[in-house]
Parts: C-alpha cells; structure tokens; sequence
C-alpha cells in the first residue's frame, strides 16, 4: 500500500481537463512518483485513464473512468 501523505496541499484542483478530458482527482496525495504510479497502476487495472500531476513537490493521481459501452435510454 502506498504511503499516503496527511499534509494537505494549497488548493489542489478536484477536475482538470488534460487533451481535451476531465480527470477527477482520487484525494490522495503521494511523496514519490514511484507511489503515485503504484497507485495509478491499480486504478489502470479497474479500467481507469489515468493521469499524474506533479505539484509543489507532491504527487497526484487524476482518474476519468473509460466508457466500454453506452446505454441508450428508452
């Protein structure tokens, strides 16, 4: 399990949109690369797009869920 920081960053976004895609961050943040790709990799196995973020010195992990199959409503 990754070590997960308890210090809180100044603001860190909770949406941004990266090529054109709206990531979500997970709420977590991560003193290494190493931890936050650990991380990502596990979210990467749920079907997750993934993407890290490096801020002031920490690490976040952003997630937007990859749509399979779209259900039309009748």
């Amino acid at each position: 399990m990754p070590n997960v920081l308890s210090k809180a960053l100044p603001d860190p976004n909770r949406a941004v949109i990266i090529d054109g895609k709206k990531f979500l961050w997970d709420g977590q943040t991560f003193a290494t690369h190493e931890e936050a790709s650990r991380q990502a990799e596990a979210y990467r196995n749920d079907n997750f797009e993934v993407s890290l973020v490096e801020q002031e010195g920490e690490h976040l992990v952003y997630t937007r869920r990859i749509v399979k199959e779209v259900v039309a409503a009748s």
